[in-house]
């Protein structure tokens, strides 16, 4: 979902910008000294549940996530012609089903600013599963409750990880997004087709 239906630019801001400079005001340090404590958990976890989990970081940092969230939810953003490559998935009559490492209560907070949900037939997060997209885990449990033909089926995501994960599970369809974060300069060209902007997937 972030940085593949939604501009990473919310997610990007909270995490290195906004949280290190409201923890180091609750905890009085500077924010420096915030973002070297962080950056040393971001490491740790990177790539497993934890990194996802906002209930492991409030409980880890001792701050209310959700909270600091709100307070930089107006950022949420909907990616461009996104809402129309979901229409042209109605169209053609393709299952459209989010699934995302992004944590209910995080998640719940997107849908409800960008109602994107609306747009979806099926949503599943990882924390539903235990594990996240980076495991093999985690398509094997998605194909248990929702059955899907992985060689007919089209992943889109901004992690190249994820990507990986879903090709070796044998999905036949992988796109990577080009530039996740509208502020950033698009990714390096990796391993997977690339698309710029969701318009170029409506034909």
């Amino acid at each position: 979902m972030d940085g593949t239906l939604l501009d990473l630019y919310f997610d990007n801001h909270f995490w290195l910008e906004h949280l290190p400079q409201r923890y180091a005001e609750q905890h009085g340090i500077t924010r420096d000294q915030a973002f070297d404590k962080m950056i040393v958990l971001f490491h740790e976890t990177k790539g497993s549940l934890n990194w996802y989990c906002l209930d492991y970081w409030s409980e880890a940092l001792g701050v209310d996530i959700i909270a600091l969230k709100e307070e930089v939810k107006h950022l949420v953003q909907i990616r461009p012609f996104v809402v129309d490559f979901l229409e042209f998935l109605q169209q053609k009559n393709c299952k459209r089903i989010l699934a995302t490492n992004a944590h209910r209560k995080g998640l719940d907070l997107k849908l409800a600013i960008t109602e994107i949900d609306k747009q979806l037939d099926e949503i599943y997060s990882s924390h539903d599963f235990g594990c996240p997209k980076e495991s093999q885990q985690f398509w094997r449990a998605l194909s248990h409750v929702q059955p899907f033909d992985p060689a007919r089926t089209m992943l889109i995501d901004d992690n190249e990880s994820v990507l990986n994960s879903a090709k070796t599970y044998g999905i036949g369809h992988l796109v990577s997004v080009a530039q996740p974060d509208s502020q950033k300069p698009p990714q390096p060209k990796g391993d997977f087709v690339a698309v710029e902007c969701f318009s170029d997937l409506i034909f």
